[in-house]
């Protein structure tokens, strides 16, 4: 039996925020906000599993969002984030763990220290929350005016995730139904269970509007640390065909590029350029030329596979810049629709991405038309 299950409550539209899909959905720094919750608590030794509660029709979202992830089948919510909460702990019945940490999929960094202080209050009590003080002076307002000052004194901001003994939170649940009631606190308040308050963090933000989704992004940048680089370099010969492929866009040419797969000698340049940066060795480890199956293949796979073990390692790209080294052809033309393609296939903005040529002014292997070369420089943020 599971001593701890955390629920995510991921069944609302977000629209406050004024987004395409609901907020938990949204992709923050590579990864949907609901990827990070559950990561968050996968991570944590005290957490055994974790099940997200979504809306009727977001299956397809939750998969895509989660995939790769061990979490349990998601449950569909009810039309309240009371119901929801009610179905998620209905739905642990048959195999009910000792605790449960219920959270709005919504805050992304529900953060270590505060699992730890929620798991060492329920040894004690049969609930418990994190909360922040309130330091700003509050006032009531009317028809646009501030009325009159409220005191602040013993005023706490609740968060989630909040913990409770499960047979007890699912009792309480069962008791207040048809109750209009904001969180699972109230629920247990409502039951008569005494809750434990325990410190909160202001890191542990709900992405409501899209000011909080920047604010999200902050905290993540300052999450992952210091920036790092690599670099890469490739070389190709040129031989028979009538075009050459170069970031992922076929050029038409007089003759093609020699290689052990589609050649594309800037996509492998970008590749060994991010793997330095991550410190994942080179294409060849992951690739190697010896093994028949990357016969052909297009190199796009490889730069794929590059940003993958990036975001694997809680990453992010922050610039990709490319020189691609030939006296023919010419690249200029091509420019723009190279940088979008690189940018798709590592799905980042353009703005991120440069690519640029050069020649060898006559000189070399390269100055002879007998090949084209390609360098280029990854620079990312990834945690210390």
């Amino acid at each position: 039996m599971d001593d701890c299950v955390a629920l995510l409550l991921a069944g609302g539209s977000g629209s406050r925020l004024g987004a395409d899909i609901p907020k938990q959905y949204l992709e923050l720094g590579g990864k949907a906000v609901l990827r990070r919750a559950a990561e968050a608590f996968l991570d944590h030794p005290g957490v055994d599993r974790v099940r997200a509660v979504i809306a009727a029709g977001d299956r397809a979202r939750h998969d895509a969002a989660l995939a790769g992830v061990a979490v349990m089948a998601p449950v569909v919510g009810g039309t309240s984030r009371q119901a929801s909460a009610l179905r998620g702990l209905e739905s642990l019945r048959a195999a009910p763990p000792r605790l449960v940490l219920i959270h709005d999929a919504a805050r992304p960094f529900p953060g270590a220290a505060t699992i730890d202080r929620l798991l060492r209050a329920l040894e004690n009590h049969a609930a418990a929350l994190p909360a922040i003080p309130i330091r700003d002076t509050l006032k009531q307002r009317h028809a646009g005016q501030a009325l009159r000052t409220v005191a602040r004194e013993g005023l706490w901001r609740a968060q989630t995730p909040q913990g409770f003994r499960f047979a007890a939170i699912l009792e309480a649940h069962c008791s207040a139904r048809g109750r209009s009631l904001t969180d699972d606190a109230a629920v247990a308040e409502a039951a008569g269970l005494a809750l434990a308050l325990v410190a909160g963090s202001e890191a542990n933000l709900k992405i409501t509007t899209q000011e909080d989704l920047a604010l999200a992004g902050e905290r993540l940048a300052a999450l992952r640390g210091v920036p790092r680089t690599g670099w890469g370099c490739d070389v190709h010969a040129f031989g028979p065909g009538r075009s050459v492929t170069l970031c992922g866009v076929t050029i038409p040419h007089d003759r093609g590029l020699v290689g052990h797969s589609d050649a594309d000698v800037a996509i492998h340049a970008a590749t060994d350029a991010l793997l330095g940066a991550v410190g994942a060795g080179d294409i060849g480890t992951h690739f190697p030329p010896t093994d028949p199956q990357w016969r052909g293949a297009r190199s796009e796979i490889f730069l794929r596979r590059a940003s993958d073990l990036l975001v694997e390692r809680d990453g992010e790209i922050l610039n990709v810049d490319l020189t691609i080294v030939c006296e023919r052809p010419r690249i200029a033309p091509h420019r723009a629709a190279m940088r979008a393609r690189l940018a798709a296939i590592l799905g980042v903005e353009a703005g991120r991405i440069n690519v640029k040529a050069t020649t060898t002014e006559g000189l070399g292997a390269i100055g002879r038309g007998e090949g084209i070369a390609a360098q280029a420089v990854a620079t990312v943020r990834m945690p210390d």
